[in-house]
């Protein structure tokens, strides 16, 4: 039975708190929150006990979940790892690279188990069609949101679009060639609105656009490759994937020469696939991934590496961004 705690009990972490409350071969041991109101509530409605320090907490269990504010990770995390703690830490991994880096580090000196919380790995809008994703030569992302206060402290890369360049990073086995990005600061100093383009060294193109202020709500990835085109919205649960049609080379040398009347839709087969609410949520799926990592002694899905070349490409991407700021 493995022994967790969770450390930060807000908004995200609240719900880190009622998942692994149900996670089979795990014991939730305790919580800690710097907000002793906030945290005295969520031991309360959880039935878990709230430590008074972190390195209480500590001395208790194996793994700890940190679900904090990002600029706190590294040196709560650089705790945990050198106490001999594994480690979850929500995505990104940290505020700085060479952070992320030393905890890799630490962790594989001591042996111990890094999970980032990328979540849209555990999608099951991308678990749907992941199999089928091979080889893609162009992605186009679109992560759109309206203003929130959270999240807002770091440049909208770190906040939102990370989650694409993780997906991307995992389905395109290729180091980035060149980057090209632009971004805007429009409600906050960092950048509120991004586009990056990314050129592989295979090829393949991704073009990602994050956005914190926009009007309505948007997420979806496009993946285009040599045998179909896929599209996964993740709002609305639902995947579209696009083919050739079995008999296509039989039928489009007519068509092109006008002596068949087929219609252009029925050179493609098109299938659809929504996802059921019944299904386990992309958290569940992600925190009983890694308690199964520790349990079985196997690499996480999202491991520190992963974390860490997602950071990596998004400060890239940062460096080579042309900065707009709407003067007021």
């Amino acid at each position: 039975m493995l022994k967790v705690g969770v450390i930060g009990v807000g908004h995200l972490g609240q719900h880190h708190v009622r998942i692994f409350k149900g996670i089979k071969n795990c014991e939730l041991v305790g919580i800690h929150d710097k907000n002793e109101v906030r945290a005295k509530e969520i031991s309360e409605r959880y039935g878990v006990k709230a430590y008074p320090t972190y390195e209480e907490l500590l001395d208790e269990i194996e793994a700890i979940d940190i679900a904090v504010t990002t600029i706190h990770h590294y040196r709560l995390a650089k705790i945990a790892l050198e106490k001999g703690k594994h480690l979850f830490i929500e995505k990104p991994i940290t505020s700085e690279l060479a952070q992320a880096e030393e905890l890799v580090k630490i962790a594989n000196e001591k042996g111990l188990k890094i999970q980032v919380g990328h979540i849209e790995r555990f999608n099951p809008t991308v678990l749907a069609v992941a199999d089928e994703i091979k080889s893609p030569m162009f992605i186009e992302s679109n992560r759109l949101a309206p203003f929130s206060v959270r999240g807002s402290d770091v440049s909208v890369v770190l906040d939102l679009m990370i989650h694409d360049i993780d997906l991307i990073l995992s389905f395109v086995d290729s180091n980035i060639k060149d980057i090209k990005a632009s971004g805007v600061c429009l409600l906050t100093p960092s950048i509120d609105i991004a586009n990056a383009r990314l050129e592989f060294e295979n090829g393949a193109i991704a073009n990602v656009t994050a956005s914190r202020v926009s009007m309505k709500r948007e997420r979806k990835i496009r993946f285009f490759q040599k045998d179909a085109y896929l599209s996964l919205d993740f709002q609305e649960k639902k995947v579209s994937i696009l083919k050739k049609a079995e008999d296509f080379k039989k039928i489009l040398p007519s068509v092109l020469l006008g002596v068949n009347s087929i219609k252009p839709e029925e050179l493609v087969d098109l299938r659809e696939i929504s996802i059921e609410d019944g299904e386990k949520d992309a958290l569940t799926l992600e925190l009983e991934s890694f308690v199964d990592a520790i349990s079985q002694n196997k690499k996480p899905k999202v491991d520190g590496e992963s974390g860490t070349r997602a950071l990596r490409v998004a400060f890239s991407i940062m460096d080579k961004m042309k900065v707009v700021k709407i003067e007021e």
